[in-house]
């Protein structure tokens, strides 16, 4: 069982969701849209985070 995160939403209503589950694993979702989700480890979620966090995602901005 997902257990979904409220969501994350930026202008224009573009929401996603974050969940994890009892085992390790973690999804991103459109929100509205769980039943299609990307899924990896809580680490790789983790080091997601924290590489957009230090900015090596701005490019994409």
């Amino acid at each position: 069982m997902i257990t979904w995160e409220e969501a994350f939403c930026g202008e224009g209503a573009n929401c996603f969701r974050i969940g994890t589950d009892a085992v390790g694993n973690a999804y991103i979702a459109v929100s509205g849209a769980e039943d299609h989700y990307v899924t990896d480890s809580r680490d790789a979620l983790r080091a997601l985070i924290r590489d957009i966090k230090a900015g090596k995602a701005d490019h994409l901005l």
